[in-house]
């Protein structure tokens, strides 16, 4: 995951970091996923390639993530949620629960957090939708609750300090 570690970091932040990995490494299919803040900042990544070698990931089967990594997934992430926010709005349609692209190579998935802030994951074409949906509600559950205005702040923080 990138992320500074777990030094300095609340409680709040480091059970996040926790989540957030385990919602890449048990979840099959899963290649990346970022939490970005309402305002499209990124909080909270995991970048299979930064924890490891390209080598080591695709020995695991875990192929890499978009170019440019979580700032990349972050980007789109932000701006699927933004599309969507405003489509909805437009339709008189309610809040965006979920937003799910497939593609031929891949597919992303964006679900909106209680704060506004929103997860975006990036998985493999064969992966078990439902599964990925699943964990992602699981995620947002638990998180949701949790990302006050201090714990995003201090995730911001902690994010630009390793860029």
């Amino acid at each position: 995951m990138t992320a500074t570690g777990t030094f300095g970091l609340s409680t709040e932040a480091r059970n996040l970091q926790w989540l957030l990995g385990n919602l890449v490494e048990e979840v099959p299919g899963v290649r990346s996923v970022a939490v970005v803040s309402s305002d499209g900042l990124l909080l909270l990544s995991s970048d299979p390639a930064a924890q490891q070698s390209t080598t080591a990931a695709a020995e695991a089967g875990r192929p890499d993530g978009p170019r440019g990594s979580s700032a990349d997934l972050a980007t789109i992430v932000s701006g699927i949620g933004s599309l969507t926010i405003g489509a909805a709005r437009l339709m008189d349609g309610g809040g965006v629960k979920q937003t799910m692209v497939a593609m031929e190579e891949g597919s992303v998935f964006v679900m909106s957090i209680s704060d506004g802030s929103l997860l975006g994951v990036h998985a493999t074409p064969d992966c078990d939708m439902s599964v990925v949906a699943y964990h992602m509600a699981l995620f947002v559950g638990r998180a949701g609750h949790v990302l006050t205005p201090e714990v995003r702040s201090e995730l911001r923080k902690s994010m630009e300090s390793t860029q």
